[in-house]
């Protein structure tokens, strides 16, 4: 394969936890309403995550997890909050660590975001919200907030999980956190920038502790939209670096090769902004609309360290390997039937899923 970048995408990528990387593919946390409604693993959900693994992906990473039972955000949405959901997830660690690939859960608490109808109260978050119905949480809360990531890391340490990533992205709790749009708190969890990141600094730092140096610990991020300023992403971005607690940065771009949404930042593309950081040894990944061999290539020779893969990862279980192989390769034309998804391994309420999304699924 001849790409330009002096890095491959089957090249190696080793973390400064300790652990290696086969190659530099990611699976994506997808959204896929396969599971129980107590958060148990299902066997669809199973399959589908195994077969990513079997497909190459170096690193195999579940949907977003909810860390505890008021964080649920979506039907079907695989649980971390309770000692009886170890079971299914050792389960999970195991078959994907047997086909060589890491495996990592996405922790994730909805906030303002979970449905009332799901979790059977009002939705919390940091300040409330008349949009949502969701209510402002007490700093007692908050507190108990940072301690079930925590407890929710290392539960998936026991169930044999190589690593965790939080979910610090796409408008879920601790985006709102972060966003001064919808953080409007007065104490030490709200107003200034340095205290809006406190909540994640202190689950960053209580994972480390609980879960030692030897665990790989990511972050996702959204580096605009939902109240986010570009600048202060990157200002946290440099933080984590300098702090070192981190092994890798997740950065969901939505379109990896677009400009910034503001124009004082359109001298670069979104993406060169976080490839340019010096980074040390955090390793950065990017995660939008890389759907060919040629944004492989162009993703990797503007000094990302590996891709997350979600789309292309549900249309091709083994598109590592596709990629890899191929230097041309371009994933399957959309819309894709029903019977082609199935034969990747998604479920019927996947595929269900998959038919809110735009031109995906055939007719």
């Amino acid at each position: 394969m001849n790409f330009q970048s002096n890095v491959g995408p089957s090249d190696e990528v080793n973390f400064k936890c300790g652990l290696t990387m086969k190659n530099r593919f990611m699976l994506a946390p997808l959204t896929n309403h396969q599971s129980f409604d107590d958060g148990k693993l299902s066997d669809e959900e199973f399959d589908w995550l195994v077969l990513r693994a079997k497909g190459n992906f170096g690193i195999t990473m579940t949907c977003a997890s909810h860390v505890s039972e008021n964080g649920r955000g979506f039907p079907g949405q695989l649980g971390v909050f309770d000692d009886s959901q170890l079971e299914g997830l050792s389960r999970l660690s195991k078959a994907i660590k047997g086909e060589s690939s890491l495996s990592m859960m996405q922790l994730h608490h909805a906030g303002m975001r979970s449905p009332s109808e799901l979790i059977g109260t009002v939705p919390i978050s940091p300040s409330g919200d008349t949009k949502t119905g969701s209510r402002a949480m007490s700093i007692e809360e908050v507190e108990l907030l940072r301690d079930d990531f925590i407890s929710a890391a290392k539960r998936a340490q026991k169930a044999g999980f190589d690593g965790v990533e939080i979910h610090g992205a796409h408008g879920y709790m601790i985006c709102q956190f972060l966003s001064s749009r919808t953080n409007a708190r007065t104490d030490i969890y709200g107003g200034s920038f340095k205290n809006r990141i406190r909540i994640l600094l202190e689950i960053i730092q209580g994972i480390r502790i609980s879960c030692g140096n030897n665990f790989l610990l990511g972050l996702r991020l959204s580096p605009e939209r939902f109240g986010l300023k570009l600048q202060e992403i990157k200002s946290l971005c440099e933080l984590l670096i300098d702090d070192g607690a981190i092994d890798f940065l997740d950065m969901s771009l939505w379109d990896s090769f677009k400009l910034p949404n503001k124009l004082d930042y359109q001298d670069k593309d979104l993406l060169s902004h976080f490839a340019d950081l010096d980074r040390g040894p955090i390793k950065l990944t990017v995660a939008g609309k890389i759907m060919t061999s040629e944004d492989v290539c162009k993703v990797l020779d503007a000094g990302v360290d590996f891709v997350t893969i979600g789309r292309a990862g549900i249309l091709h279980y083994d598109y590592p390997n596709r990629v890899i192989n191929e230097s041309d390769f371009v994933p399957v034309t959309l819309p894709v039937s029903r019977e082609y998804l199935a034969a990747q391994a998604l479920s019927p309420k996947f595929i269900s899923y998959m038919d809110s999304w735009d031109g995906f699924v055939e007719d």
